[in-house]
């Protein structure tokens, strides 16, 4: 106890000292700046006048100065002399004082100037102890006589020191005296530690006292030799217990003589102005409290005496360091040093309620620093973050003292930076706050979760979130709160406890929605504090809302079913749960200020009202959910054009097409197998339902969105929504054509080239209706489709003269003419609809034509022949008489035509048919055939060749000019 009482008397005594230090600095700064304006000068030197014909001097330059040592007045300032008449000789100016030159450390400075005078002091020092061994080994004095000799060499080494110091103006060098001083103070360190550890002359607490004297000699020595001797001070005063210990340290005393020795020292290093000095002595405190700390098994007094040391010397000793950058980052380590140790002394002791009253004062400490130096401002959470720490390592505690300690504690830390936070206080305070409530309960929670009850940790939620919250409410009128984050963050942090509390509180698949709800109330409340800050963390807790809801509970299978998945889910919950999300996400797209927050929320609305749909429906109805949600929005915005329902349309689009996705892919496999040659059949084909529901719903609704809508937005998309609706209901409709005829493997046999040739005379149809209607672009579209469905399909994969492909019994009236009629009349169509089109694709158009009307010529010959299946193997000889036959009469249509149209391109083709025919009759028919057959084919092409030639010289004479069609 009285060494508690001493070392409280010690504290109060540095605090004084340091007072009056600060007093004495303040006055010489005084005395070296000058008087303040408007201060009476202490005294005042007369003004010279200068005579008329005084002769002008110019001062002389004083000499530099020799010794550092040695004071002198400070100069004073004089004014400048008053001018008695005009004609005055001119004053010559005052020389600048010039600054000594740097001197160059060469072999000659520093082996014949600088070592030689510290090795003589070495020397003597070793001298010294050689003496003693020498008289050890001589036998010639008795060890208490080596001892006083080894005593009186220090001294009067000392002595010599002095004597130095007073003929200064003989030796002319501080280093003489310094190397005196530091040989003696060795020399008597090392009598000391001979006279306790070798001779055994005096104990240990002797031993301790002697060195703790010489320690102080060498403080004051340093005041008059020098920094040598302060540092030889600084090693033998900390080394001191360690060179004379004991198995068994007294920590009382031992921390009473370091708090002696760590704050003389420090007074010392501010009073001379060594920062190195005061740092080396608290690094040597803090190693000290190490060692005292790793030794372990303290009583109660060696911990309050050790206790009480690291708050003197992590707090109290470090204020008197020479003030610089780098004491202040000193200080804030020291601080922080200090309160690790003494976490560690609480850790050590069992955690009892003593060790955790030292470690309330080092906190204590910690919030009077902060509050005292700007630049520890930050310091007390690096306290918070070892108390917390500290807290949850505390094993087993009980639930009384653990309350008291984290109240305490809390208490400690909150009430300072409560008083301060709308102050003086920044953004940083109001993270301290909300650190403390929040760790708090986190470290209770991890403490007592096996113990404690819902309802407890309820209470203690919102007990917690008292903290913030009151920190708010206490800033809700200051004017600061609108500069930063302080408020937001207060708020927020109570916010989030309450949240916690509700998890606690409710059952599991309402923690969801009530994050939302929490989130909504952040909102709204934004807008009463005028703070968008809070707007932000309404945004997070709702998101918090949404992830909590796909992930917590059932979400995972309410999503299933959102997905289509199916399954079973308990209704009710369910839907409350997506309900209130929805209705959430509605109201902050409705209030939100921010312009991409409303958009994203919009779209978070639709998305969950489908999803609470999810929860009801079947999975098969789920795909016109959202093509009624489409309508139903565009008929909102139609009755309100201020409603801008961009996003939620958006998403609900996505939905629709990520139904269609399915059947779509399903449509697009077996058509591109189809066009590998492998007939589309019905097994490849989506049902009925499917092709209702995920397509043609889709393409109404995406429809009317184009047609109906009258946001500028998705008038720039019409097109695009136009090409999409018209993709899914194109599929639809061929899905739904394609289970008309259902066709099997035979039935494609059978009616394939009727099923091709009626959907394509609908195409063609459809063309005609949309040319009639206006629509250019998209009757273009549909006639090539239809053009190009037959010249894929009928015309080159599944052709009937080498295809399986039933045409019909009757002649002339069965599915070739049809098949065929339809690309010659849409190309004839395009030429009256698109007259400049056809005219520019003038010859492409007369090419197909001209190849089509042979093939179907060819086609109804050979059905005439052979009936309904134009794949029957071999030719007749009637057969082929007839197609040359049919050659030469189309070449003849060509020609008339050509004449008749006046263009070149079907005269041509006349003439290309005509040589086919001819090199058909030589080649193969003069082979081929015999008799009359022969005979009649070489006639018929004799005089189908002279009418041609006829034609040609009675219509085109030589100077008509050859045309091209126009």
């Amino acid at each position: 106890m009285l060494v508690t009482i001493a070392l409280i008397a010690i504290v109060a005594g540095l605090l004084q000292m340091r007072s009056r230090i600060h007093l004495l600095e303040r006055r010489i700064a005084l005395l070296e700046t000058g008087p303040l304006p408007g201060a009476a000068a202490p005294f005042a030197w007369a003004e010279p006048e200068i005579m008329r014909d005084a002769p002008t001097m110019a001062p002389a330059v004083p000499e530099p100065e020799a010794v550092a040592e040695v004071e002198r007045p400070e100069p004073v300032r004089v004014p400048e002399p008053v001018i008695l008449e005009d004609h005055a000789m001119p004053i010559a100016p005052e020389p600048a004082m010039p600054k000594p030159a740097r001197r160059r450390i060469g072999f000659e400075e520093l082996f014949g100037r600088r070592l030689p005078i510290w090795a003589g002091g070495v020397t003597l020092a070793v001298a010294g102890m050689l003496i003693v061994k020498y008289s050890i080994d001589a036998g010639l004095l008795s060890p208490f006589v080596r001892v006083v000799c080894g005593l009186l060499f220090g001294f009067g080494l000392i002595g010599g020191a002095e004597a130095a110091l007073r003929s200064d103006d003989r030796v002319r060098d501080p280093r003489v005296r310094q190397a005196l001083a530091g040989a003696g103070i060795a020399s008597l360190y090392a009598s000391v530690l001979v006279a306790a550890n070798l001779y055994h002359l005096i104990g240990p607490m002797t031993a301790f006292i002697g060195l703790a004297a010489i320690t102080a000699l060498a403080m004051a020595l340093s005041l008059r030799f020098g920094a040598p001797s302060a540092l030889l001070g600084l090693v033998g005063g900390l080394a001191a217990p360690a060179l004379v210990g004991s198995a068994e340290p007294d920590v009382p005393l031992l921390t009473l003589y370091l708090t002696l020795a760590v704050g003389g020292l420090c007074t010392l290093s501010r009073a001379q102005r060594w920062a190195w000095l005061g740092i080396g002595a608290l690094a040597g405190g803090f190693g000290w409290g190490t060692l005292l700390l790793i030794g372990g098994a303290l009583d109660t007094a060696a911990t309050v005496s050790l206790g009480l040391f690291l708050i003197l010397v992590g707090a109290v000793l470090p204020l008197m360091l020479v003030p610089a950058r780098a004491t202040t980052v000193l200080r804030l380590a020291g601080a922080a040093g200090a309160a690790v140790q003494m976490a560690a002394l609480v850790a050590t002791g069992g955690f009892s309620l003593l060790n955790w009253g030292l470690f309330g004062l080092i906190a204590a400490a910690i919030m009077l620093l902060s509050r005292r130096e700007p630049a520890l401002r930050r310091l007390p959470a690096v306290g918070v973050a070892i108390a917390l720490c500290l807290l949850g390592a505390w094993p087993g505690p009980a639930m009384g003292s653990f309350a008291l300690v984290a109240l305490g504690l809390g208490a400690i830390f909150a009430v300072p930076t409560l008083l301060r936070l709308w102050q003086s206080g920044d953004l940083a305070d109001a993270a301290l706050i909300a650190g403390l409530a929040v760790g708090g309960l986190v470290v209770a929670a991890l403490q007592f979760h096996h113990v404690g009850t819902d309802t407890g940790f309820v209470l203690l939620s919102l007990g917690a979130a008292l903290l913030p919250a009151g920190a708010a409410a206490i800033g809700w009128l200051v004017e600061a709160r609108y500069r930063d984050a302080r408020f937001a963050l207060l708020v927020t942090t109570a916010a989030a406890l309450v949240a916690t509390a509700a998890g606690f509180a409710l059952p599991i698949w309402t923690v969801a929605p009530a994050i939302a709800l929490i989130g909504l109330a952040l909102l709204l409340f934004s807008f009463r504090a005028h703070d968008t800050r809070l707007e932000a963390s309404g945004w997070a807790f709702a998101a918090a809302g949404l992830f909590g809801l796909l992930t917590t509970a059932h979400g995972p299978d309410e999503v299933w079913r959102a997905l289509g998945g199916g399954g079973h889910v308990a209704m009710t919950p369910a839907l409350v749960r997506w309900a209130v999300l929805a209705g959430v996400a509605g109201a902050m797209a409705a209030l939100a200020r921010s312009r991409e927050g409303r958009i994203v929320a919009q779209a978070a609305a639709a998305l969950l009202g489908y999803g609470v749909a999810a929860q009801v429906l079947a999975a098969d109805w789920l795909a016109v959910v959202p093509a009624l949600g489409l309508v139903a929005l565009v008929g909102g915005e139609r009755m309100r054009p201020a409603l801008r329902l961009v996003p939620a349309l958006a998403s609900l689009m996505l939905v629709s097409l990520l139904w269609a996705a399915e059947p779509l892919m399903d449509w697009s496999g077996a058509a591109l197998l189809s066009l590998a040659g492998e007939p589309m059949l019905l097994a490849a084909v989506p049902a009925i339902r499917t092709l209702l529901l995920h397509l043609a719903a889709p393409a109404a609704a995406l429809l009317a969105v184009a047609l109906l809508s009258r946001d500028e937005t998705l008038a720039r998309a019409r097109p695009a929504l136009f090409a999409v609706a018209g993709v899914l209901a194109t599929v639809a409709v061929h899905g739904l054509y394609k289970h008309l005829f259902a066709l099997d493997a035979a039935g494609f046999v059978r009616s394939g080239l009727a099923e091709r040739t009626v959907w394509e005379a609908l195409l063609a149809a459809a063309a005609v209706a949309l040319w009639r209607m206006g629509g250019r672009i998209a009757a273009l579209a549909v006639a090539a489709a239809s053009v190009a469905h037959f010249a894929g399909y009928t015309l080159l994969l599944h052709d009937p003269l080498w295809a399986e492909q039933a045409v019909g019994a009757a002649p002339l009236v069965n599915w070739l003419l049809p098949a065929y009629a339809l690309p010659l009349g849409l190309l004839w169509l395009a030429g009256r609809y698109e007259p400049a089109l056809a005219a520019r694709f003038d010859r492409p158009r007369s090419i197909a034509q001209m190849l089509l009307v042979p093939m179907l010529a060819v086609s109804l010959l050979r059905q005439l022949c052979v009936g309904g299946l134009l794949t029957v193997p071999g030719v007749g000889d009637g057969e082929d008489i007839a197609r040359s036959v049919l050659m030469v009469a189309l070449g003849v249509g060509y020609l008339l035509w050509g004449i008749h149209r006046r263009s070149r391109d079907w005269r041509i083709g006349s003439l290309l048919l005509m040589l086919g025919a001819a090199a058909k009759v030589f080649l193969f028919d003069a082979s081929g055939l015999d008799g009359l057959a022969r005979i009649a084919s070489f006639v018929a092409l004799g005089f189908s060749l002279i009418g041609i030639g006829w034609l040609y010289s009675r219509y085109l004479t030589a100077d008509a000019p050859l045309t091209t069609a126009r």
